[in-house]
């Protein structure tokens, strides 16, 4: 009878174990089949371009999600990358459908409270350069704006170009702005404009590479521009000095010329691993060689 107990024993401690062992490798497939190999980046148009590049290098490097990682499952990297502004991209974070929000400017007090565990981080600074069309009047004759002129035009109060200089033409500025979701917009309120309110009369565009190829296109137009992406097009554009301050490298590292912005990630408590090593990868040399490859200023 005892012998007959004993091996009921050993029997059931069988089943235990073996039991025990489907449960972990069934955590094992499901931990990986809930990782498809993709991580998401929602907000700032600015930022986007730039991290698609670095994703872009990074994909090409490694190819599957093992190479990166041997923890990691053998599954084709993907990142996918959409814009927005940089209030989607806070947003995005908070209602869970991006790992990352890009934003283009500083986040603000309630987008930081709003999450449990808040994290940031910088990787580059921007600047926004006053800028006209290479065929505008005010270019030929002008390399410096001051920021009350600056608040004038685009709060209306100056409305034709000759308002400016009796030497001008006598068409109407039109303005362009980003649109409120914008990180721009924030930074231009906060920096020149104040209290101030941008006339109704500016036309919103929802992407920074869509207002500078509007200011391409009409020689009547001004508009914010930038830093990264005015230097891809500096054939086309005037940029202007602000309050005597030229918006060059060094000024805009050293916070002298007044306005410029941090290009951010944001994210909610701890990293998944696959999300680490794409951070880590956007902190390496090559992703701070991609940033300054698209004109921005990158920050170790």
């Amino acid at each position: 009878m005892k012998a007959q107990k004993m091996i009921i024993a050993v029997f059931l401690s069988l089943i235990l174990v073996i039991s025990m062992t489907g449960c972990g490798n069934g955590e094992t497939e499901e931990g990986t089949a809930a990782f498809d190999g993709t991580i998401y980046f929602a907000g700032s148009s600015t930022l986007a371009p730039t991290i698609s590049q670095i994703a872009d290098s990074f994909q090409q490097e490694f190819g599957t999600w093992d190479q990166v990682n041997a923890s990691l499952p053998a599954k084709e990297i993907q990142i996918s990358v959409s814009t927005g502004g940089s209030g989607a991209g806070a947003k995005a974070v908070l209602d869970g459908t991006a790992s990352f929000g890009m934003l283009a400017r500083d986040a603000r007090d309630e987008e930081r409270d709003a999450l449990d565990a808040y994290q940031e981080i910088k990787v580059g600074i921007d600047a926004l350069l006053m800028a006209v069309n290479k065929e505008n009047a005010l270019g030929a004759s002008r390399s410096e704006l001051s920021a009350k002129e600056v608040r004038q035009i685009f709060s209306g109060e100056i409305s034709h170009w000759n308002e400016m200089d009796d030497s001008l033409p006598g068409e109407e500025i039109i303005l362009l702005v980003r649109d409120v979701g914008g990180g721009a917009h924030s930074v231009f309120q906060d920096t020149i404009m104040g209290d101030i309110d941008v006339s109704d009369a500016a036309i919103e565009v929802p992407s920074m590479s869509g207002l500078v190829d509007r200011l391409m296109d009409n020689s009547q137009a001004i508009g914010y521009a930038s830093y990264g992406v005015a230097e891809q097009h500096q054939d086309d554009l005037v940029a202007f000095s602000l309050d005597g301050i030229e918006p060059t490298e060094n000024n805009i590292m050293d916070g002298i010329y007044p306005v410029s912005r941090p290009l951010i990630l944001v994210w909610n408590g701890e990293l998944s691993v696959a999300e680490e090593e794409f951070l880590n990868y956007i902190k390496s040399d090559i992703g701070y060689q991609i940033i300054g490859e698209m004109g921005f200023l990158p920050v170790r």
